[in-house]
């Protein structure tokens, strides 16, 4: 299962993606699959048809994870 995810990169750039799973507080890299702007364009400094990027935790300043598609099709109480 797929975690998306938008990751804060040091230099001031957002990049969202999705990951395998979580990194550990041991690990040096976090792997993104299909990584792109928020907008959804693909990002400048990648080559066309780039699919999996290894990216330094060093360089990112926090990850924020986003919600499933599962938490989606929950429905709240609504009084009416």
């Amino acid at each position: 299962m797929s975690i998306s995810v938008v990751l804060h990169i040091q230099a001031g750039g957002r990049v969202l993606a999705e990951i395998d799973e979580l990194p550990n507080p041991r690990d040096h890299l976090i792997k993104l699959n299909n990584p792109r702007s928020v907008e959804g364009k693909d990002l400048d400094y990648l080559m066309d048809k780039v699919v999996t990027v290894l990216w330094p935790l060093d360089k990112i300043n926090f990850i924020e994870v986003l919600s499933g598609e599962e938490d989606e099709d929950i429905f709240g109480f609504v009084r009416e």
